[in-house]
């Protein structure tokens, strides 16, 4: 890494085909090429495992971003950037690194503090060191007695400093854990890896979202995390769950009027996002669905850091677990309305912020250790040489047009619940298609009372009652008409083992067809494309190896090996040694995936086994033989996975692993490789596209990739397939099929026959949780020579199905997913 300061030249070239233009325009060189919003010659680079981004600020007319390593309280390569509006960037020569995401800017002394800086309205900025302020800076808060001349720091290992804001004097007011060399999670609260703090109403809240033990690194759902305040005598823990960002109505600012205005904090359990409300003193808890479960894990490091922050519009935008969420200003205890879903979507992102006419979201993108995300399905695949990052730079208008708004989250789940109690308030607005899975293992039914809060003020109504037979299951939906904002249930009796999960989602509008942005992807039948298998060179080189090949039929030969550069040039370069490392560091296992006549099939590291929707017939001779890329990281802590022409979110191990995927996009082309470099989605496997700015041919022709955004892929072609656990497979009586995935589909059939002389009973079930909570969704008798065809309820979603089938018999279940 370079440790003096300098500016990024900016050289033409391609052209000015994408410089963003408006009333408040972040104009740009005529030389900046940018793809999706993604500037190659913005990324950022560190010599740690990880490179995240900690912070973005508008601020003296500039952009000021702050990355970070994985855990480094004592500082490291890491950078203070300063940005113009003609994206030129200096680094910051004061720049002392660490592991710091806190920012605020202060109004009377008019600094912006972010991580150990301050920034003053002439740009000057001032380093505090790590000696003096040690710890990974994770939040800062107003000062509750002396706010004009003094902040709090907060680090992730309970660490907490007063701070002179003139002098920079500091105080620590408890010590950072990281001093003890036997510490990590610190004693002075349950939990650790703090996120969030913030102040108002005579206390600072302060939260972390992890647990600090082997067990929390394998299992999401135990306890982790809590919620704290301190009156600045006494510590209190409000809640013992895992939460992140803790903020208000005054942002990075700090509360307007602290003693009244509200403290927000979002979290979450194994059940569903969790948002807590300080208002008038009193603690209120809300529950809203998770689109993606990427970010579960109990030791908290998945999330890096979710955010509730100003956009320039009437609401704040809120970042947490996958969705973008419309969260109004002025919400409170007494005013609880208006969070939406605005759409879904993958990247990671550590902070946003407004900027000029554009959102600046900075990420999380390449991490060189890849942490805890190991799985079978990598094979001996490498991490990145070089951990990096980038800013994405987006149309405010982007936050709706991504992926379809999608929730899961229950109030409980098989949790014993008395008679007459009522469940936590759980979001009812904002999607099309509503319902809820009703189960019980007592030995007598249940009846299910629900009620709504139809305007946020706390004025609850009777919905509807349920009545659930002995060790039942109902599923109940929720039409159109029956509105409100947050809706709630109790049980008439005790109950050992509750579960009750909302499945909510919007129609999925998109169109199977690709847009034009992957124009010359190579379509699964070309008689030949341009592939080959990529990976982030190391040494401080910050380019793309590609090795590069020809890909027909069941083969690839090789072409040579290329680089890519951060000016978008893909270049032939002769260095077997490097050529060789990569085919061998980079290779796409074998026999991870296979078909049969039903579906795919994939094991687990777990040795569990679980089928998946089958795309374009011509996948069925490319799966498992090493020639399509099965999983691998496009941003950090989770995978995007590849199965028989679709792409899918899938989570780390300890996040819940194949059992809690999702499909993001059905593509049905010949996509043997995919990779971050510079914050960029990289793809191999191009045929034609010659007027496709995004695709990057080498100087001698021979080679190409193609170049993007992760959340492109929300373009690239509706969720569909076809498939299911048996088809004309021999079953026994009463012995479940294997798990076959239906989350995440828009409109779902399923077809039932068999050969039998007599009739068979198939039972459907459902895994409506993702942790093996099997219910019976329905029962159908198919007569001798019959085809029984049902189409699933259009709001209808679980996560697995299973077919159940009486009688020995040659059987078939097959679903198609449109």
């Amino acid at each position: 890494m370079l440790r003096r300061p300098f500016l990024f030249c900016l050289v033409a070239l391609f052209g000015c085909a994408d410089v963003f233009l408006g009333a408040e325009t972040l104009v740009g060189s005529a030389g900046q090429q940018h793809f999706s919003g993604i500037y190659p010659h913005l990324a950022y680079f560190n010599e740690q495992g990880e490179c995240g981004t900690g912070a973005v600020v508008p601020w003296a007319d500039r952009l000021w971003v702050i990355t970070y390593g994985p855990h480094l309280p004592g500082g490291s390569s890491d950078k203070l950037y300063e940005i113009d509006a003609s994206l030129s960037v200096v680094i910051r020569p004061e720049s002392i690194g660490g592991t710091p995401a806190n920012r605020m800017i202060h109004r009377e002394s008019n600094q912006l503090f972010i991580g150990p800086y301050a920034v003053d309205a002439q740009r000057n900025v001032r380093s505090i060191p790590y000696a003096t302020m040690h710890g990974r800076h994770t939040a800062n808060m107003r000062h509750l007695t002396d706010p004009a001349n003094k902040i709090y720091y907060a680090t992730m290992e309970e660490g907490f400093y007063e701070v002179d804001v003139h002098t920079l004097a500091v105080t620590e007011l408890y010590a950072d854990a990281n001093r003890d060399p036997k510490g990590l999670a610190g004693s002075l609260l349950p939990g650790y890896h703090g996120k969030g703090a913030y102040s108002g109403q005579g206390r600072v809240v302060y939260a972390n979202n992890g647990e600090a033990s082997a067990e929390a690194r394998r299992r999401p759902d135990i306890p982790s995390g809590c919620l704290a305040e301190w009156d600045r005598r006494d510590w209190t823990v409000v809640r013992r769950n895992q939460f992140t960002e803790v903020t208000g109505p005054g942002g990075i600012h700090g509360n307007a009027h602290p003693e009244t205005d509200p403290i927000w904090s979002i979290g979450w359990d194994h059940r569903s996002l969790l948002l807590k409300v300080l208002d008038g003193g009193r603690w209120h808890l809300y529950r809203l669905p998770k689109a993606a479960h990427t970010y579960d894990g109990a030791h908290g490091w998945n999330t890096e850091w979710p955010r509730i922050r100003e956009i320039g519009e009437d609401d704040l935008l809120m970042t947490m677990h996958g969705t973008f969420w419309r969260f109004p200003s002025s919400f409170s205890a007494a005013r609880a309305a208006g969070i939406r879903p605005r759409s879904t979507y993958l990247k990671i992102i550590g902070d946003f912020c407004r900027w000029h006419d554009r959102l600046v979201f900075g990420c999380d993108d390449a991490a060189k250790s890849e942490f805890l995300n190991k799985r079978r399905a990598k094979g001996a695949l490498q991490g990145p040489g070089q951990s990096q990052s980038n800013l994405w730079f987006t149309d405010p208008k982007l936050l709706d047009q991504l992926g379809p708004a999608l929730g899961r989250g229950a109030v409980w789940i098989k949790d014993a619940v008395s008679a007459g109690a009522w469940s936590d308030p759980y979001l009812f607005a904002g999607y099309d298609r509503r319902g809820a899975h009703l189960n019980h293992a007592g030995d007598a039914p249940v009846t299910f009372d629900f009620e709504v809060d139809s305007d946020g003020q706390g004025r609850w109504s009777k919905l509807r009652s349920v009545t659930v037979p002995a060790a039942g299951y109902a599923w109940v939906e929720f039409p159109c008409g029956e509105q409100g904002e947050w809706i709630r249930v109790r049980p008439d009796r005790d109950c050992d083992q509750a579960t009750v999960l909302f499945q909510y989602s919007n129609a999925d509008p998109r169109p199977e067809t690709a847009d034009a942005i992957f124009d010359g992807l190579a379509r699964v039948d070309d008689a030949s494309s341009a592939a080959g298998l990529m990976r982030c060179r190391g040494e401080n080189l910050r380019t793309l190896s590609l090795a590069a090949m020809t890909a027909s039929a069941q083969a690839a030969v090789d072409v040579g090996f290329y680089e890519l550069d951060a000016e978008a040039k893909l270049t032939r370069v002769e260095d077997a040694a490097a050529h060789t490392w990569l085919k061998q560091n980079a290779a796409i296992p074998q026999g991870i995936l296979s078909v049969d006549a039903a579906s795919v099939i994939y094991m687990d590291d777990a040795d569990r086994r679980w089928r998946l929707p089958k795309g374009d017939p011509a996948f069925d001779a490319l799966t498992g033989v090493g020639l399509l890329r099965i999983a691998r990281e496009v941003v950090t802590e989770r995978d995007l996975f590849q199965s028989h022409g679709t792409f899918y979110e899938l989570p780390a191990e300890n996040a819940g692993g194949l059992a809690k995927i999702r499909p993001v996009a059905t593509h049905n082309r010949r996509i043997m490789d995919y990779c971050s470099y510079r914050g960029m989605l990289v793809l191999t496997g191009i045929s034609g596209g010659e007027n496709n700015r995004r695709i990057i041919r080498s100087d001698d022709g021979q080679a190409a990739v193609w170049l993007g955004a992760v959340d492109d892929l929300w373009k690239l072609g509706k969720p569909r397939g076809q498939g299911g656990p048996w088809k004309q497979t021999p079953v026994e009586a009463g012995q479940p099929s294997d798990p076959y995935l239906m989350t995440g589909y828009d409109r779902k059939s399923i077809q039932l026959a068999h050969d039998a002389e007599s009739p068979v009973i198939f039972t459907v079930q459902v895994d409506i949780t993702g942790d093996g909570v099997w219910c019976t969704y329905q029962s159908f008798t198919a007569t001798a020579g019959q085809t029984v065809t049902h189409d699933f309820p259009e709001g209808f979603g679980a996560y697995w199905l299973r077919v159940i089938a009486d009688r020995p018999c040659r059987a078939t279940a097959q679903l198609v997913y449109r």
